[in-house]
C-alpha cells in the first residue's frame, strides 16, 4: 500500500476485484496541496532550516504533498517508497533532473552529475570503468596511507599532550577525503592551503546556489548586487585550478620515455568514445575532473563527520567495531578482501547515511504525461524526493531517531522495504562512485577507532544540520580523541 495525503491506498494487485473498480469509477486522485500564500509566508524558514518545515508538511498533509517552492515554483514533495521507486527506476526514462540541478551546471559544468539523457549515458558508459570493483580495490593500501598520514599529527599531539587530542571534526574529514580523491584522481597532494581555499569556494557556491533555489524572488537583487557574478569568479577559479593540472598531466605524458601514473585522471585522458574514437574535449576533462573532485569527497566527508558524531554519543557502537577488528585482523592492516568480515564497521557507515544522508533530497521533472498509483502526473510535473524524510519514517524504521548499526547486519530480523533506503541515489543514475566512498569510509572508521576512543566534548552547543546540496553539520564540532 501507498499512504498520499494521509490517506491509506492499496496498489492494484492488493486490491480485490470489486475494490479495483470502485477505485477505477472513483477516478484519479487528487493530492493534498499546500496553498501558495502559506508556501510564501513559510518561505523564509524553508530557506533558513528547511528540514522541520519540510517535516511538519509531511506530518500534517501526508506522504505526498503538492506546494510551491519559495512560493514560487509548484512541486509535489514526496517520501514514499513505491513513488520514489517508480521515478529514479521504474520509469526513469520519463524523468530527468529539474532546471534547478541542471543551474548548478553553471558552476560545475556538464559532467555526470548534472548531464542528461544520451549524452550522459555516454559518459557514464566511458567513466564506469574506473569504479569497477577491481580498480577501488587497487586503491584500498592508497586510502590506507592517506588516513595514516593524515592522523599521524593527532597521533603525535596527543602522545604529547596526556594521551589525547581534540579536533575540529568536518575540518579533518574534509581534509583526509579531499586528500583521497585528489591522490585517486591526480596521483598528487595539494598543499595545505590550496585545500582549504577549494573546500571554501564549494561551500560558498553550494549555499548561493541553494539560497538561489529556496528564495527565487530574491534574484533581481542577486543580481543587482552582483551576486552571481561574484560566484561564476568562484567557479572560473575552481575550472582554471583544475585545467593547469590537466595540462601539466599531459606535458609529462609527452616526455619521452614517460610511464603515466595509474590514476583517474590518466583514466579520463586515455578513454575513447566508442563511436568516434575521439578523446574528451579540454572542457570536458574539467567538467568530469571537478565532478570527481567536488562528489568524491563531500559526501564521504560529510558521511564520516556525522559518523564521527554519532560514535561520540554511542560509545558501545564502536566497542563493537573494535573488537570485531581485533578479531578478524589481530592487529594487522586490513585488506579489500578483509572488508566483507569487518561488517560493524559497514553498518555503522549505512546507519548513518540513514540518519544523515548526504544527498538529502534530488528532483526529478516529468518529460511526459504519466501516471501511478491513480495519481496523474502531466508532463512538466516537477519532483522533490525527500530521501531524509523516507530514511526517517517510522512505517519503515523501526526508532527512526535512534542509531542502530545492527538493523543493517544480516539476518530474519532485518525487515527494510526495497527502496526505503536511498543514500546514493537509485535506478540507473545510482551514484558512480558508491564502492569507493563505501570502501573509504568503512576504512577510515576502521583505522580511526583502531588509534583512538572517541569523545564527545563537553559545553558545545548543540550540532544541526544544514542542507545545502548536501547534508552538513551547519557549524563544525570538536571531538576528543584519546589515544588506545
Amino acid at each position: 500500500m501507498v499512504i498520499f495525503g494521509g490517506r491509506i491506498q492499496l496498489r492494484p494487485q492488493e486490491m480485490s476485484n470489486e475494490q479495483q473498480r470502485a477505485a477505477a469509477a472513483a477516478g484519479p486522485f487528487v493530492l493534498p496541496r499546500v496553498p501558495r500564500w502559506r508556501s510564501l509566508l513559510r518561505s523564509f524558514a524553508l530557506a533558513k532550516d528547511p528540514l522541520p518545515v519540510l517535516n511538519d508538511t509531511l506530518a500534517h498533509y501526508g506522504d505526498t504533498v503538492e506546494l510551491f517552492i519559495g512560493g514560487v515554483e509548484k512541486s509535489i514533495l514526496t517520501r514514499d517508497p513505491g513513488l520514489t521507486q517508480h521515478i529514479l527506476q521504474k520509469n526513469h526514462r520519463n524523468y530527468a533532473k529539474s532546471k534547478f540541478t541542471q543551474g548548478f551546471s553553471r558552476y560545475i559544468g556538464h559532467g555526470l552529475l548534472t548531464n542528461e539523457g544520451p549524452d550522459w549515458l555516454r559518459q557514464r558508459r566511458l567513466i564506469q570503468p574506473g569504479f569497477h570493483r577491481q580498480r577501488v580495490a587497487g586503491l584500498t593500501g592508497l586510502m590506507q596511507e592517506i588516513t595514516t598520514e593524515t592522523l599521524a599529527p593527532l597521533v603525535a599531539q596527543a602522545a604529547g599532550a596526556g594521551g589525547a587530542a581534540t579536533v575540529e571534526v568536518h575540518e579533518l574529514m574534509t581534509r583526509l577525503t579531499f586528500r583521497i580523491i585528489a591522490r585517486s584522481v591526480f596521483s598528487t597532494n595539494f598543499p595545505e592551503a590550496e585545500l582549504d581555499r577549494l573546500a571554501g569556494l564549494i561551500t560558498e557556491i553550494q549555499a548561493f546556489f541553494v539560497r538561489s533555489i529556496r528564495q527565487p524572488y530574491l534574484k533581481p537583487w542577486f543580481r543587482l548586487r552582483g551576486r552571481f557574478t561574484y560566484h561564476d569568479a568562484l567557479a572560473a577559479e575552481l575550472r582554471t585550478l583544475l585545467a593547469g593540472l590537466i595540462a601539466q598531466r599531459q606535458r609529462a605524458n609527452a616526455q619521452p620515455g614517460a610511464a603515466p601514473p595509474d590514476d583517474l585522471l590518466q583514466m579520463l585522458l586515455d578513454v575513447r568514445y566508442e563511436d568516434t574514437g575521439e578523446p574528451m574535449s579540454p572542457d570536458r576533462l574539467i567538467d568530469e575532473s571537478l565532478i570527481l573532485l567536488v562528489a568524491g569527497h563531500e559526501t564521504s566527508a560529510n558521511a564520516l563527520t556525522w559518523l564521527a558524531y554519532l560514535l561520540a554519543h554511542h560509545p558501545a557502537e564502536a566497542v563493537v567495531i573494535q573488537t570485531e577488528m581485533a578479531a578478524v585482523l589481530a592487529g594487522r592492516t586490513p585488506t579489500f578482501d578483509d572488508l566483507p568480515r569487518l561488517g560493524a564497521a559497514l553498518y555503522a557507515v549505512q546507519e548513518t547515511m540513514r540518519c544523515y544522508p548526504p544527498a538529502w533530497m534530488v528532483d526529478r521533472v516529468a518529460l511526459a504525461d504519466d501516471e501511478y498509483q491513480g495519481l496523474r502526473i502531466p508532463k512538466g510535473t516537477l519532483f522533490s524526493l525527500y530521501f531524509h524524510g523516507l530514511h526517517h519514517d517510522a512505517k519503515y524504521w523501526p526508532a527512526p531517531e535512534e542509531f542502530r548499526p545492527g538493523r543493517f547486519a544480516p539476518g530474519p530480523a532485518r525487515a527494510v522495504q526495497a527502496n526505503a533506503y536511498v543514500p546514493f541515489g537509485g535506478g540507473p543514475r545510482l551514484c558512480i562512485g558508491m564502492q569507493f566512498a563505501l570502501t573509504e569510509m568503512q576504512l577510515v572508521t576502521l583505522e580511526l577507532l583502531r588509534l583512538f576512543a572517541i569523545e564527545w566534548v563537553a559545553g558545545q552547543p548543540p550540532v544541526t544540520m544544514q542542507p545545502l546540496i548536501t547534508l552538513r553539520p551547519k557549524n563544525d564540532f570538536r571531538l576528543r580523541l584519546r589515544l588506545r
